[in-house]
């Protein structure tokens, strides 16, 4: 018996954890380790699971080969690059390299050495077809940036703050609030409020974190644009704003155009639109921006995937603008990646470039790409229509997309219909199924590794840093690879050069990862050996300074382009709920939000250590609601949009807002498959059409805040 010491890569927060492994290299026990001076022993419940995750029966050890009759059979990995690369090349050969796509799901955002391997890959191939889960997610925080421009210096860190507005995020369950909030989030939080942080949530749910708010705002789903635009509109009209920052930063006439743009946001009429009480808006525009100086709006999924998306992470983020919520000259910048080179952060506006602009037009719904992406919630879309650039293959990644992108039954027989689906995953999950070919990988514990970042961006609100190697050997008889192999050994077959990073990779021998991770760290700050010395982390004492502006930069905050100005007064006028459902005749009832389920991660449901706390994600509606559908606890119910119906069960919970339903994403199996709700739980893309209410610009569907009636399962 060892013990050994690594971090967590379930999500991006990257706890410590100490391992008893015996001598079978198996993982016997695990907890959190106390002496790390980020997590300081936290971990959640999903990381307490790696020996379950690592050496449980559900995990696929071989790659293996779909069958005429839908049976799998194992093959050599050689053996499945042979055929995989001849098929993608004959696909090439007849209808060109766009015809191949790739897709990037967390597992490969979760491992430092995988994650910049389907882009890789997608560009050796001269294929622009390359898709991630972040345009299913918080695209519109892209749209913002690239419409009314950032700040160099970034937001202030939750040590910063005096003051905090959430709308849509519950990072006390999800963990994530990119350099705010991450690791110990409870104990974190309790500091600040101790220290006297005030915190604003905006949540139709009396959420984990809106239980820690000096002031809660419970809305409906849906309705967070015209809430920022009525804060935006108390704040102007009592001269709350930060006037100096405004002169030096925002185009000119551009706070008169959106005076104008927020003028019927009155407070009764954005209490009416929301369902929240004209009073508590009005308290929370004063204390946000008249009793506090320091402290930012953070916006999250619930945010991004509601309607109208765009609009409101852009009326939420000019909140940040008006009253100068940024790090100024002088102030210190502690979230930095120590692995990563010095980032300039500078005291100036970083300007609004409509990126998306400068590329051609999309085949589908005209969407070209963000930042080098094509949409997620086009993707069905690209496999089914014909034509020049249809995709007929695709390289998947570790993402479960049957179950994740709106619209499953689309997006199902858009998996089936493709000639060749290759799932890099090591779990049979919905889309593994359907794949012709399913590639198994190391696990977070048996990998080199280093936590997930963003070029000059860290996840952690300080400059943490780990190395991990591997503590335990895959199983006793598996064939199992890293994933960064998995690309570059088919770019070889195919005769391409993979560049990782800007380096071009020897073709005919394979790197290592610790080649890799080097390649990674090669310009950072603290040299990779310092960082070696820490394989559970650590937080390096090294800090960037805010500058000035430089004198060429001039840009300036365009606070209200034309389409966000139309945008905001068409919903000024509309209806805020659709009244009748045309395929049942009844009325709809409630709002479907999504609601974040701390055992899961995302779409990853069908693991058995989640089966053992719950095997189906519950209807949670509030227990007023529950009476007056004539309903009680435990009752089956069937869920029904204008575009489907799901089966649910009914679950109490008082923390839900009257007149909301919350189910959590990404469970339920394929659709029409046999076998029972309690089983397996319910998708609710079902629900979800693809077709329409989908953001211009991105394409991002409406994945929360859906309309739906409710009534009990005969």
């Amino acid at each position: 018996m060892r013990e050994e010491i690594s971090f967590c890569r379930i999500c991006c927060v990257s706890c410590a954890m100490k391992m008893q492994i015996d001598d079978n290299d198996r993982i016997v026990s695990i907890r959190g380790d106390k002496t790390n001076p980020m997590s300081r022993g936290y971990a959640c419940y999903k990381g307490l699971q790696a020996e379950d995750l690592h050496h449980g029966p559900g995990r696929i050890l071989r790659p293996l080969k779909r069958l005429d009759d839908g049976s799998f059979k194992e093959i050599p990995y050689e053996q499945a690059f042979d055929e995989i690369a001849a098929k993608m090349q004959s696909i090439i050969d007849r209808d060109g390299p766009d015809a191949i796509a790739t897709f990037k799901g967390v597992g490969s955002f979760s491992c430092s050495t995988a994650y910049p391997m389907p882009q890789a890959f997608t560009r050796a191939i001269e294929s622009s077809a390359y898709f991630t889960t972040a345009t299913v997610d918080q695209s519109a925080k892209f749209i913002t940036h690239g419409r009314m421009g950032g700040w160099a210096a970034g937001k202030p860190n939750l040590d910063q703050s005096d003051v905090a507005i959430l709308f849509g995020t519950n990072p006390l369950v999800s963990h994530a609030l990119m350099g705010f909030l991450s690791a110990d989030p409870t104990k974190i939080l309790k500091e600040a409020r101790n220290r006297g942080l005030k915190l604003i949530v905006v949540d139709p749910r009396r959420s984990e974190t809106a239980q820690f708010a000096a002031l809660h705002l419970q809305p409906l789903p849906g309705e967070d644009a015209s809430i920022a635009a009525g804060l935006i509109r108390i704040i102007l009209e009592n001269g709350w704003e930060d006037s100096d920052f405004c002169n030096r930063h925002v185009a000119p006439g551009g706070l008169a155009r959106l005076r104008q743009a927020v003028e019927p946001y009155t407070p009764e009429m954005v209490a009416k639109r929301a369902g929240i009480e004209a009073e508590l808006l009005l308290e929370a525009a004063t204390l946000f921006a008249k009793e506090s100086k320091r402290g930012a709006a953070w916006t999250a999924t619930g945010v991004t995937m509601s309607p109208r998306s765009n609009l409101a992470d852009h009326m939420v983020s000019l909140l940040n603008v008006i009253c100068g919520r940024f790090r100024r000259e002088g102030d210190k910048v502690t979230n930095i990646v120590p692995w990563h080179p010095p980032f300039d952060f500078r005291a100036e506006v970083i300007p609004p470039d409509r990126h998306w602009e400068k590329a051609p037009p999309g085949r589908i719904r005209g969407a070209g790409n963000l930042l080098g992406e094509r949409m997620a919630c086009n993707f069905a879309d690209e496999i089914l229509t014909p034509g020049k650039g249809q995709i007929k293959a695709v390289l998947n990644g570790s993402c479960n997309l049957a179950s994740s992108l709106p619209d499953q039954r689309k997006v199902v027989s858009a998996l089936r219909s493709l000639e060749l689906l290759v799932s890099v995953d090591p779990f049979m999950s919905t889309t593994a199924r359907l794949s012709h070919y399913i590639l198994p990988v190391k696990l977070e514990f048996e990998r080199f590794d280093l936590p997930l970042a963003h070029v000059g961006v860290s996840f952690y609100p300080v400059a943490f840093g780990a190395y991990a190697r591997p503590v335990i050997a895959p199983p006793a008889g598996s064939d199992v690879v890293d994933d960064w192999y998995i690309y570059w050994s088919l770019a070889k077959r195919l005769g391409k050069q993979i560049s990782f990073e800007g380096t071009p990779l020897d073709m005919q021998t394979p790197p290592t990862s610790e080649m890799l991770i080097e390649l990674l760290a090669k310009d950072g700050q603290v040299p990779l050996a310092e960082i070696k010395k820490y394989p559970g982390g650590h937080i390096f004492d090294i800090h960037g300074t805010v500058g000035a502006a430089r004198p060429e930069a001039c840009a300036r905050f365009d606070v209200m382009p034309d389409e966000v100005f139309a945008e905001l007064t068409e919903v000024a006028v509309e209806s805020t709920l659709t009244c009748e459902n045309p395929k049942e005749g009844q009325p709809f009832t409630h709002r479907l939000a999504v609601r974040r389920d701390r055992n899961v991660v995302n779409s990853q449901t069908a693991l058995p250590y989640q089966r053992r706390r719950r095997s189906y994600n519950p209807a949670w509606l509030n227990p007023q609601d529950i009476v007056e559908l004539g309903l009680e606890e435990g009752d089956r119910i069937w869920m029904t949009s204008d575009h489907g119906r799901i089966p649910a069960a009914v679950s109490g919970d008082p923390s839900v807002r009257p007149g909301v339903v919350q189910m959590s994403h990404g469970w339920g199996q394929l659709p029409d498959d046999p076998g029972d709700f309690e089983n397996s739980g319910a998708n609710t893309n079902l629900l979800i059409s693809s077709e329409r209410d989908m953001e211009p610009i991105n394409s991002m569907a409406r994945l929360s805040a859906i309309p739906v009636a409710i009534c009990r399962m005969d």
